[in-house]
């Protein structure tokens, strides 16, 4: 096994008017990574002045890490209702480079991060998708990089799509792009769409799966996605199929969020 790299910018958020703590996909990634084991890192970035305090809490994870300095950091402010979430760009943080790019090093899969359409540029995956399999996040495609609230639209680049082998969408992304038709047409191979607390479909080969999810009552399922994608993209490096790695994703995110749940001893 080749293993598997979570890469994107780390974020500061603001979760229901709390104080800000660490977020964004390889944050979050990292909480299910630690669970699988060998063979994970990962590369992400931010400003410097934010490095210390989001860098500490990463770190502790105990998955190896590398850190690259940004212009910014992106920032969010984020309410629940329910399983409905609200979310306002502090700041959408900054693109990351063909040079970040050639930072992240042997991997046979990517978990490809991004906050918002502005951080992985067409040319940037490209570099990634080399010898590699890229798996994007939906909120690469759909999240505006722009200051204030979290409107989405289906406005990306079609050439981000042509090194993905698996793209991961919520519901809210689905809408976004016009529906479960229109997510199909994109012509990726491997397609995740997921329902929160019931469950993900997956759609691979023209093959329509059901993957049932564990529902776990919290209050807070900030991370739920990533935790999610990182677990589908390191079963597929550890030579899971399609549907095998999909059953593995659903019970890697339960048990990051039944973990975030638990009181503390």
């Amino acid at each position: 096994m080749r293993g598997v790299a979570a890469i994107g910018n780390i974020s500061m958020d603001t979760i229901a008017g709390g104080r800000p703590r660490v977020g964004g996909a390889p944050y979050h990634a990292a909480r299910a990574l630690r669970l699988l084991g060998g063979g994970s890192r990962i590369v992400t970035r931010s400003a410097a002045s934010d490095r210390r305090a989001l860098v500490a809490p990463l770190a502790a994870l105990g998955v190896p890490w590398s850190w690259l300095q940004a212009p910014s950091t992106t920032s969010f402010e984020i309410r629940y209702h329910g399983e409905e979430r609200e979310m306002t760009i502090g700041d959408p943080g900054s693109p990351w480079t063909i040079v970040d790019a050639q930072a992240v090093g042997r991997a046979e899969w990517v978990q490809v991060g991004g906050l918002t359409r502005g951080d992985f540029p067409a040319d940037v995956l490209a570099v990634l998708g080399r010898d590699r399999r890229l798996a994007l996040d939906g909120q690469a495609l759909v999240r505006p990089a722009r200051v204030g609230p979290l409107v989405l639209d289906a406005d990306f680049d079609p050439a981000v799509l042509r090194h993905v082998t698996a793209l991961k969408l919520n519901e809210e992304e689905v809408a976004a792009l016009g529906g479960e038709e229109q997510a199909i047409a994109l012509g990726v191979p491997e397609l995740l769409l997921t329902h929160g607390s019931t469950g993900a479909l997956l759609i691979c080969r023209g093959v329509r799966e059901r993957i049932p999810v564990r529902r776990i009552d919290t209050d807070d399922p900030t991370g739920a996605g990533d935790a999610f994608l990182a677990g589908y993209a390191w079963a597929r490096a550890a030579g899971h199929r399609p549907v095998s790695a999909a059953r593995h994703a659903a019970t890697t995110a339960a048990r990051v969020l039944e973990l975030t749940a638990a009181p503390a001893a």
